[in-house]
């Protein structure tokens, strides 16, 4: 199958499936569906990037390249109703399964944007967090664009972090966020995978 989850239209026939899984201490339910990632469970990347957030009440937080949704909302219960979410994600499938899952699970300040990236939000938001699983498979010219956007959107002092595979190049964007925000820190090790973070600096 040529289909990919990164595709905007995919093309695999609908499949429409559901699960519950515990994140955070909290039990999620999430509809789910062929054509987008991960469709049978939360992946291990997402579990162990959710386990490292440490955002807080009234934060304002952007999940890039959300899928159906798992790090938004988690990170819609951490900021609590006076935080807001921005998720976006260029599968129009994921996107519609995500806003149903916000519904499903009682969230409403959180909102799902279709489209490629930064470009697909409201001007002028300003992200307390841009947290990203991104779409390692559409490689380097894709990915590190994106990363890029949702760096330059932080505001003073503002985290970007991202959860890699170590061995789907996960040296290889340290170093290119490193370049980008002058650090990066390795802040999680994980069964083969790394969360990688780097802040804005609080005064430019």
């Amino acid at each position: 199958m040529n289909d990919h989850y990164f595709t905007s239209k995919p093309s695999a026939k609908s499949e429409p499936r559901e699960f519950a899984v515990e994140l955070r201490g909290r039990t999620y339910s999430f509809l789910t569906d062929a054509g987008v990632f991960s469709k049978d469970e939360v992946d291990m990347g997402t579990r162990i990037l959710i386990d490292t957030l440490s955002l807080k009440p009234g934060e304002t937080v952007l999940d890039l390249g959300s899928g159906y949704g798992p790090i938004g909302m988690v990170a819609a219960t951490l900021v609590g109703p006076t935080g807001h979410v921005y998720m976006v994600d260029v599968n129009e499938r994921a996107c519609e399964l995500a806003r149903k899952n916000l519904i499903r699970n009682g969230i409403d300040h959180a909102q799902v944007f279709l489209g490629d990236g930064i470009n697909a939000l409201p001007e002028n938001v300003g992200f307390d967090w841009v947290l990203s699983n991104p779409p390692i498979r559409t490689g380097k010219a894709v990915v590190y664009p994106l990363l890029t956007e949702g760096y330059h959107a932080l505001r003073p002092g503002g985290c970007l972090v991202v959860v890699i595979r170590t061995k789907q190049g996960a040296k290889s964007l340290e170093g290119y966020l490193q370049d980008l925000a002058g650090h990066c820190d390795t802040i999680e090790k994980k069964a083969g995978f790394r969360v990688l973070k780097c802040c804005k600096p609080l005064h430019t």
